[in-house]
């Protein structure tokens, strides 16, 4: 008998064929002794013994298999499929979930038998997953219930993850990352006390920027200013389009003399916030105007040292605000926080206008002596002519 892999391989697939398991597994099992390493040939063996009926005999070729190729999908697929039959539904689930894994959505290759096996697996996962979010969501119900809603809204998250029913952001700082800080979405109301006095100013707000809309709004400029030859990427329909336009209180930490003339009250307002005062780069402060059927697409902003904060003065029934993987809608009135360095977009698909007072304040997770540091950090960069640049705030 020969001793070539490739030989016994052929001899054993047309014993297969003819059904023959007791020659096709002596041909396998001679391949596989002169070939150990090469996963199709202990995959082969285990199809032979599925033909006799070896359960255990199959199972062994199928760990043989896979400790060559422990992403091999067929064999992921049949090992599976053997749990299964066997009863041993927790294995047959870590098997199928290796193989999803391992096979790209979409993808058609290994005929039409493997492709109802990933129809199988897919359906096996989803119920179990489905079993799994009845169970994980009661618990929901009882922490919605019990726990302050932080708390029950993190444990929510966490679930939701699990179960891929959303996907975990994290920072992706344009400019500068400060290490070890939370990557919190939307930050808790709680660690911004001084919220209420902002909203309690927004009557006063919206009248001196609908005052200003009604002079033909002098200042407002686009928001998006890319020079020529610039990359602008995902911001070539917004590039130097009024659409999304600003105009600024306060820009780069320098105040601007005619929104304190057109607006007074809110200029007022703004010197008693606690904004991010960081000479050069801070505080950022703007009326932002989304116009009709206008969407700001995913971006990411400059810094997590600071955070960005929203106060909704006009907004439309049916403009949305996403950050990460959670979506809000603007409420009038109602102030939030976020993080800008984690991927936000904003859409307004009505017919009127949107608008927003926008300004920045530290990160709440920042001590005072660090933001000192930062501060003489950021003066050192700066003498060296090394510093980055002001930080904008969307």
């Amino acid at each position: 008998m020969t001793n070539d892999p490739a030989t016994l391989n052929q001899q054993g697939m047309i014993a297969l064929r003819q059904g023959d398991a007791a020659r096709a597994i002596k041909a396998f099992a001679a391949a596989v002794a002169a070939d150990p390493a090469e996963a199709i040939l202990h995959y082969n063996l285990a199809n032979a013994h599925a033909l006799a009926g070896n359960a255990a005999e199959q199972l062994e070729a199928l760990n043989a298999a896979l400790d060559c190729d422990p992403y091999m999908p067929h064999a992921l697929l049949s090992r599976g499929k053997l749990a299964e039959t066997q009863g041993f539904a927790v294995a047959a689930l870590a098997d199928f979930k290796r193989l999803l894994a391992a096979v790209p959505e979409g993808d058609t290759a290994g005929g039409p038998g493997f492709q109802t096996g990933l129809a199988h697996a897919r359906a096996a996962v989803a119920s179990d997953t489905a079993n799994l979010a009845k169970r994980l969501d009661a618990v929901q119900a009882e922490a919605d219930a019990a726990a302050p809603p932080a708390e029950a809204e993190r444990f929510r998250h966490a679930v939701d993850l699990q179960l891929g029913r959303r996907r975990a952001y994290v920072h992706q700082p344009l400019v500068l990352n400060y290490p070890y800080l939370p990557a919190i979405q939307f930050f808790d109301r709680g660690l911004f006390p001084w919220l209420p006095q902002l909203e309690a100013a927004t009557p006063v707000i919206r009248e001196e920027l609908k005052a200003l809309l009604t002079k033909g709004g002098d200042g407002f400029a686009p928001y998006v200013r890319y020079p020529r030859g610039a990359p602008v990427n995902q911001w070539g329909e917004l590039n130097h389009s009024d659409a999304w336009a600003a105009t600024f209180f306060i820009e780069h930490g320098v105040p601007n003399p005619a929104m304190r003339e057109h607006c007074p009250q809110t200029a007022a307002l703004l010197e008693t916030l606690p904004l991010f005062d960081l000479p050069g780069r801070g505080p950022v402060a703007f009326f932002s105007l989304l116009k009709p059927d206008t969407a700001i697409p995913p971006h990411t902003g400059a810094t997590n040292i600071r955070s960005i904060v929203h106060l909704p003065l006009i907004v439309p029934q049916g403009c949305t605000f996403r950050v990460g993987n959670e979506e809000r809608t603007w409420i009038e009135g109602e102030a939030f926080v976020f993080d800008d360095t984690i991927e936000h977009e904003a859409i307004n698909p009505t017919s009127e206008l949107r608008a927003l007072l926008i300004i920045d304040t530290w990160n709440p997770f920042i001590s005072a002596g660090e933001r000192e540091l930062i501060g003489r950090w950021m003066r050192e960069l700066d003498a060296h002519g090394q510093g980055p640049s002001g930080f904008s705030a969307a």
